[in-house]
């Protein structure tokens, strides 16, 4: 069991969307001391599964964070969705979120294709560098 898995089992077993909390109550309940930077950063609080630990903790039961305050030492988790059920569902839910990759990145495969025997290292029109270094004009070329 991790250290952060305490909070996600609070936070599961909670019937209301929102749920106020404490940073001085999150530890009680992880039994530990929040990091430094837990208190100090906003930017910890995100929702980026990629960001900490923690951050998995309370995606993985359904929830996310809002309304962060620093000064405070107040935040509050708002439900997004149903609670992974076990840590098989837990891991999925992490790497579909951490996909690095853009949906459309390779929607277009296989709709461009190359003539047989194009020799793609030759300019497509080597006119171009003669113009692009001054020695002729477009009009050298009708």
């Amino acid at each position: 069991m991790g250290k952060y898995e305490p909070l996600s089992e609070f936070l599961r077993k909670q019937s209301s969307d929102k749920v106020r909390m404490s940073f001085a109550r999150i530890e009680r309940i992880i039994g530990a001391k929040l990091p430094p930077k837990a208190q100090q950063h906003r930017a910890w609080w995100s929702n980026n599964p990629s960001n900490n630990v923690m951050t998995k903790a309370w995606l993985a039961a359904g929830f996310k964070s809002a309304d962060v305050d620093i000064e405070r030492r107040t935040l509050v988790f708002q439900k997004v969705g149903r609670a992974a059920t076990s840590p098989k569902d837990d891991a999925a839910t992490s790497r579909a979120a951490v996909s690095s990759r853009h949906p459309l990145i390779g929607a277009l495969k296989g709709t461009v294709w190359t003539a047989p025997g194009t020799d793609l290292t030759q300019p497509a029109m080597p006119e171009w560098g003669e113009v692009a270094y001054g020695n002729k004009t477009w009009d050298d070329f009708k």
